[in-house]
């Protein structure tokens, strides 16, 4: 059965809307499933907005949040608080490298504007190279770091930033080169840029260490590596955008640890706090640091750092470090089994991801196109949208990847085996509704 909202509208005006589509009311959360107003139960599979990486209804984060407000709610972000300077030194403790020093703001893509105005800053130079195919946020200053053309189109006629764009390893961006090849021919794409932009006019490149809503790709072997030495030859920094893959969602703590290279800066935010209030940041090296320190910066966020967050975050990270990273390394196995026997539908022509993040890319069979380019094509009907919208009529939450040729899984770092199995049987059933 169909589910349908019990209000056709609200006074409250949703994020990324559709004229179409009324989101359901969430109204409680438990574990990995949240319940809706008229009481419909849902499997969380998509963590909100791969947020809540705790699961909901986490009583150690919200108790610290209650207590921290019994102490003093808020301290502006101009000055010290002891619960944001114990985050501070939490976070660079867990943190690659030589990352240790915590710039917080409140979201995402504020921490991505603050990590490129601090590179600029460092480097005196005013570009950042970023890939077609990937997202770092929505303000004016992110969404034009941000590959995504339906975000960029939203903002660009109204100003953006200085910047530049690079093709993502996939193999269809470079004559379907795998592995090896592909890494080279995709960090030979970015020296181009890098030369042909001026390496002289480069602060920096940004990249998120697995693909997060565009798409959940990984980097091909070697890729990292040689990025890395690129940003060496040529004097840029190398910015991990980890507001999704931050937290233990690829089973560590941050993504780029899976690729075995040190960022100069790092953005996080999402999974900090588990999504149980605003926080997000930039990790930054020694170097970096003692720059801002030295210069000062003028520029900041009322609510970066605020204190009843950071008591989250905290909390946060001692539920994570008491097994759930532990989880997501466990169960890894098993979710990249049941994610890639999807590939037995027809209509899936690649299932790709790592940890706890994994996407689904649908296409033609006959031809190899997908089924609707919704970037080319933004009001044709969308079967991928029908796959999501069955797996929610079916009690399971997943979301549409950039460009929605694809969906994405992840699931929060508590899910068991179980949910696990559930989730991936709700998805591979709608595939079967929607395409037969």
């Amino acid at each position: 059965m169909s589910r349908q909202p019990t209000k056709q509208a609200s006074a409250s005006l949703a994020h990324w809307s559709h004229p179409e589509r009324e989101p359901p009311t969430i109204v409680e959360g438990e574990g990995c499933h949240v319940v809706s107003e008229t009481g419909e139960r849902y499997l969380d599979f998509l963590s909100q907005l791969y947020c809540v990486n705790a699961g909901h209804g986490n009583e150690r984060i919200s108790s610290a949040m209650s207590e921290q407000l019994e102490r003093i709610a808020y301290v502006s972000s101009a000055k010290h608080n002891d619960t944001r300077d114990e985050l501070a030194d939490r976070l660079a403790a867990v943190a690659p490298g030589a990352l240790s020093a915590t710039f917080f703001s409140v979201s995402g893509s504020e921490a991505n504007e603050a990590a490129v105005q601090i590179a600029r800053g460092h480097t005196g130079a005013p570009k950042v190279l970023t890939r077609y195919q990937s997202y770092h946020g929505g303000t004016q200053g992110a969404g034009g770091l941000t590959g995504d053309p339906s975000t960029r189109g939203a903002l660009e006629p109204y100003g953006s930033t200085a910047t530049a764009k690079f093709l993502p390893p996939l193999p269809e961006a470079f004559d379907g080169a795998e592995g090896e090849a592909l890494a080279r021919r995709a960090t030979d794409h970015i020296e181009y840029v890098i030369r042909n932009e001026g390496p002289e006019t480069v602060a920096a490149v940004l990249l998120e260490p697995v693909g997060g809503t565009s798409g959940a790709y990984p980097a091909p072997p070697g890729y990292f590596e040689r990025v890395r030495e690129l940003c060496e030859e040529y004097g840029l920094l190398l910015i991990a955008d980890e507001v999704i893959t931050g937290f233990g969602r690829c089973g560590e703590w941050f993504g780029i640890q899976t690729e075995g290279v040190e960022p100069d800066l790092l953005t996080f935010a999402k999974g900090v706090t588990s999504a149980y209030a605003p926080l997000a940041g930039v990790l930054v090296r020694n170097d970096i640091a003692a720059d801002v320190r030295e210069s000062g910066f003028d520029l900041g966020q009322t609510f970066g750092g605020h204190p009843v967050s950071c008591a989250a975050g905290l909390a946060a990270l001692d539920v994570y470090a008491d097994g759930l990273l532990e989880n997501v390394r466990e169960l890894e196995k098993q979710f990249e089994r049941e994610m890639r026997s999807l590939a037995e539908h027809d209509a899936v022509t690649d299932v790709r991801g790592r940890g706890f993040l994994w996407g689904v890319e649908f296409a033609d069979p006959e031809t190899g196109e997908p089924f609707v380019d919704p970037w080319v094509e933004p009001e044709a009907d969308n079967p991928v949208r029908a796959v999501i919208a069955e797996a929610s009529n079916r009690g399971t939450l997943i979301g549409a990847g950039r460009p929605a040729t694809q969906v994405i899984c992840a699931p929060p770092l508590c899910a068991d085996p179980t949910a696990i199995e559930e989730g991936v049987d709700a998805l591979s059933a709608s595939i079967d509704a929607v395409f037969g």
